[in-house]
């Protein structure tokens, strides 16, 4: 492993330039919190108005539109997919890599090789001279950051710091540069979506062979967004997901839903129909019927939502990506129905 990849720094941005709190050479950590309930950030900032502004290795995340509350999660991808575990941002004016890298040579910790090949690269003009020096104010070195879980893939962004032209598009050759679909992707990992807590009718315990209506709180299941942007070099890209099904597993084979799939679809902004007095002979559109007792205990019944993700970005880009996952698990107690003799 290189030296680049075993160190860290941090950063900051200021009047809309990038200020380096400087280290050891090499990639910074940014931790996020994909597939658990859980992210840090680096720093945060929060304005008058709510919007809270989080940078995170280069990029700026926009929370204020986001899912929120305890019980508010992180979605899992339906496919294989997932958001970049590393990607590339502006890091440096010429000066702050000049700070950062000299003091690196000079311990010699990295061994004499490693640091002739950085001298020549950005001293010598192979292909950088005195650290490009010349073209202050035109543009930034980039650099890698890696998500500090360590999800497979974190040491792929194994590039030296390179330079970018103020306006230019990252080199194509080098994979998650950040550009508008690599900041939607970053902004899907940082999108939280509300608690699937259904609500049941009956509430604290259901009957055998009773239908049981559920439904979800509509005005908890909007649309939630996250905006990530990189001010420096003036590109954002936002990421939108919106709830459009419900799947509800009753926890027991002895069991029959509403819809025989499973799956409650979205309508008319909500997901399932709340149970009113009158409604004791209908069918649920969205339920389940248990078919035996749960006896001393209770049914897990696990409740899914999918959530669609769109995104739109700078320049008119935008697209699709994977749809996501949130779920919870709530006890069910299904009781015999009590026959009276007389």
């Amino acid at each position: 492993m290189s030296a680049l990849i075993r160190t860290r720094r941090s950063l900051l941005f200021t009047s809309g330039l990038v200020a380096v709190v400087l280290a050891a050479a090499g990639p910074a950590h940014a931790k996020k919190g994909f597939g658990d309930t859980d992210g840090e950030t680096q720093e945060a900032d929060t304005g008058k108005d709510g919007t809270v502004s989080v940078t995170v290795g280069g990029v700026v995340f926009d929370r204020s539109k986001n899912g929120s509350g305890n019980s508010a999660g992180a979605l899992t991808s339906t496919t294989s997919w997932t958001p970049p575990p590393c990607w590339y941002a502006p890091k440096y004016t010429p000066e702050q890599l000049q700070k950062s890298l000299e003091p690196t040579w000079e311990a010699g910790s990295t061994g004499y090789e490693w640091d002739a090949k950085q001298r020549d690269r950005y001293v010598n003009g192979h292909p950088y001279k005195d650290f490009n020096k010349d073209k202050t104010g035109e543009g930034y070195f980039w650099d890698s950051f890696v998500n500090e879980d360590f999800p497979p893939g974190w040491d792929s962004c194994d590039e030296p710091p390179f330079w970018v032209d103020q306006g230019d598009p990252p080199p194509a050759d080098i994979p998650n540069a950040v550009t508008p679909e690599i900041l939607a992707e970053l902004a899907y990992a940082e999108v939280r979506v509300p608690s699937t807590k259904v609500t049941l009718a009956p509430a604290a315990q259901t009957k055998v062979n009773l239908p049981t209506w559920a439904w979800l709180n509509a005005a908890d299941f909007k649309p939630v967004s996250v905006t990530a942007s990189v001010p420096v070099i003036g590109i954002e890209a936002t990421a939108t997901a919106e709830p459009v099904a419900l799947r509800i597993e009753p926890g027991t084979k002895d069991a029959v839903t509403y819809p025989a799939s499973g799956v409650c679809e979205i309508n008319n902004g909500r997901i399932g129909e709340p149970y009113a007095k009158g409604k004791a002979d209908r069918t649920p559109p969205c339920g389940v019927k248990y078919l035996r007792s749960s006896g001393d205990g209770t049914y897990p019944l696990q409740a899914t939502v999918t959530w669609e993700i769109e995104w739109t970005g700078t320049g008119g880009a935008g697209g699709d990506l994977p749809d996501g996952t949130f779920g919870a698990t709530q006890d069910v107690v299904v009781q015999e129905i009590q026959a009276v003799n007389r």
